[in-house]
């Protein structure tokens, strides 16, 4: 069965992967092993997740504001639709993992390596993204206003579209990056931006 804005296919009625589903608020998970486990929709409000083995989860919409996911794995994990607003995600490895649509406004990524990450459409504004690796990220149409990307690697990442106003992007390496049609009213950039091939 196809979920509607999901890019995988799930079960129709998947198992329940924690005692608690579907509503895990607050609940102590941290350094649990859930990899490959069906989480969408589950409430995970302020959940500690630190160190917890998510990678190919399924948390398709699933609400996650202000939870904590510090150094958590989250390699191809699908987060399309879900709530991660003021969430701490901190040396988290979100390496191919599908975030299109997510809201991840005042999110925590500082150190988090999103390499190849799908980012189509997500809130990113005023989130921290200081050193967070984006190398080959799918950035179109996504909201990055305000946002804090001091000395982030973008390399080869697609901002077409992008919304960048008054983002932070001193000492950020864009090289290869495309910016086509990007939104960069006052946005601080790095003084070698102009050196860059950013787009026809």
């Amino acid at each position: 069965m196809l979920i509607g804005l999901a890019w995988r296919y799930y079960p129709a009625t998947p198992l329940a992967a924690i005692a608690c589903q579907p509503a895990c608020a607050q609940a102590d998970l941290q350094g649990h092993n859930l990899a490959g486990t069906h989480l969408s929709r589950v409430n995970l409000t302020m959940a500690n997740l630190n160190r917890a083995n998510l990678s190919d989860a399924n948390l398709l919409m699933s609400s996650l504001p202000e939870a904590q996911l510090r150094d958590a794995d989250l390699r191809r994990a699908d987060l399309s639709n879900a709530v991660l607003d003021r969430a701490d995600l901190r040396y988290a490895r979100l390496g191919n993992a599908t975030l299109r649509s997510a809201a991840l406004r005042e999110a925590d990524l500082r150190d988090a390596d999103l390499t190849a990450a799908d980012l189509r459409a997500a809130n990113l504004s005023y989130a921290q993204l200081e050193r967070a690796i984006l190398v080959d990220a799918a950035l179109i149409n996504t909201d990055l206003s305000y946002a804090n990307l001091r000395r982030a690697m973008l390399q080869g990442a697609n901002l077409r579209g992008a919304v960048l106003r008054h983002a932070d992007l001193r000492g950020a390496d864009l090289t290869g990056a495309d910016l086509t049609g990007a939104d960069l009213i006052g946005a601080r950039l790095p003084p070698e931006f102009y050196q860059y091939d950013t787009g026809p």
